[in-house]
């Protein structure tokens, strides 16, 4: 990624036409809730953790590391979350050091839709990181950059599954009594996006967003770019709400260079500064309640990792903030929440950055956050199950 990209009034007005449906789709957590979740320190253990540990080798996209990594992947979603979805979007590109061959590029996805949803009728929260790894320097790992973040959503979609399952299950019964006819109304002054019985969640790991050589609109966001094309150009059948793949995207959460100690996150775009401050509020009431490593900071929040929730509409450009894995989506219209801090972690794109100068309790506070986030949005509370979350946080403790 690098800094800055400029765009125009127009794209980000065409965005903003979509923003009163989305505000919506978001409810609240009680404490209890937020105390309840499991604590993901034992999978970000950077030797053995489950989660972790097995990203953290180079991942230059075409060889075989970066194969393994994908297949960590697989084998997760398979094994641990098997109602979900996976798919691959696979291509090549010429690169600067590839002497004009093709180097293969694979996205990776993993998608829960309710089980009675269509594909043109859903929403998605699509939460996004990418898993390659700089090719120079030799031996890069890139741990902020973007291994922890991967691991990140891996817990928080672990952590969110079992509640959707319930969520969904007292749906149907709901449908069943005629409840889903009687919200018709609301439902159709809310528009498309604001449909609660049609939100699908995606995680979305990209591949190829690094440069191989000098960043440049053809040396990076090779999947990316490659993916928003596919969408745009992914049509569902005649009369579904929503026209293209692309389309199925209410939110775009995209985690880049995170782990490093004391972060500060901008609010990038007016048009998803709704979303940035449920985040930053539940970063507060977190801090508050105790839940996060890194403790209390002063009440004006200028301490917090999200430390603009007050950002006033003035306040913004137009710009496209840091160029990443969101840009070609900006590009179409689809609207973006860039969680990256600035400036970029001391270790950016430096050997440094491994897993050994991850600051532990910082990773640990942004898995709990995402999850909540992520819960918050799907209004799961009272479908958790906080004696089973507290019964196996203990489990691991002792461990």
């Amino acid at each position: 990624m690098r800094l800055p990209a400029i765009y125009t009034p127009t794209l980000i007005g065409s965005v903003l036409f979509i923003l009163p449906a989305l505000v919506g789709a978001y409810s609240t957590l009680t404490d209890a809730t937020l105390k309840s979740f499991p604590d993901p320190s034992p999978d970000f253990d950077i030797k053995k953790g489950k989660l972790l540990a097995p990203i953290l080798i180079p991942r230059v996209p075409g060889t075989p590391n970066s194969l393994k990594v994908l297949q960590h992947f697989t084998d997760f979603w398979t094994h641990e979350l098997p109602e979900w979805k996976i798919e691959y979007d696979n291509s090549t590109a010429t690169t600067p050091f590839s002497d004009g061959k093709q180097v293969p590029f694979r996205n990776f996805m993993a998608t829960r839709d309710p089980p009675w949803s269509q594909p043109g009728e859903v929403g998605r929260l699509v939460l996004v990181a990418h898993y390659d790894s700089k090719i120079l320097p030799q031996g890069f790992i890139g741990a902020t950059d973007s291994a922890a973040p991967c691991a990140m959503l891996m817990h928080a979609a672990r952590a969110i599954d079992k509640a959707l399952t319930k969520k969904w299950k007292h749906m149907e019964e709901q449908m069943k009594a005629g409840v889903k006819e009687d919200a018709k109304a609301e439902e159709e002054k809310a528009g498309p996006k604001g449909d609660i019985w049609n939100r699908g969640v995606m995680v979305l790991l990209l591949d190829g967003e690094e440069a191989f050589d000098r960043w440049t609109d053809d040396d990076s966001l090779y999947g990316a770019r490659n993916l928003a094309s596919t969408w745009e150009e992914t049509y569902h059948i005649a009369g579904s709400r929503r026209r293209t793949a692309l389309s199925s995207i209410d939110l775009f959460l995209l985690l880049d260079l995170l782990g490093s100690r004391d972060p500060h996150v901008p609010s990038f775009f007016k048009t998803t500064h709704w979303a940035y401050k449920a985040m930053s509020d539940l970063e507060h009431r977190l801090r508050e309640l105790g839940v996060f490593k890194t403790g209390k900071r002063k009440a004006d929040r200028s301490e917090n990792f999200l430390y603009q929730p007050d950002k006033k509409p003035a306040e913004f450009g137009w710009g496209g903030g840091v160029q990443d894995d969101h840009i070609p989506f900006l590009k179409k219209g689809v609207d973006i929440l860039h969680i990256i801090p600035l400036p970029f972690p001391r270790v950016w794109h430096e050997l440094d950055d491994n897993g050994e100068n991850l600051h532990m309790d910082t990773v640990h506070d942004w898995a709990m956050l995402t999850t909540a986030f992520a819960a918050e949005w799907f209004e799961l509370e009272g479908f958790f199950d906080p004696k089973a979350a507290k019964a196996k946080r203990s489990v691991k403790t002792e461990l």
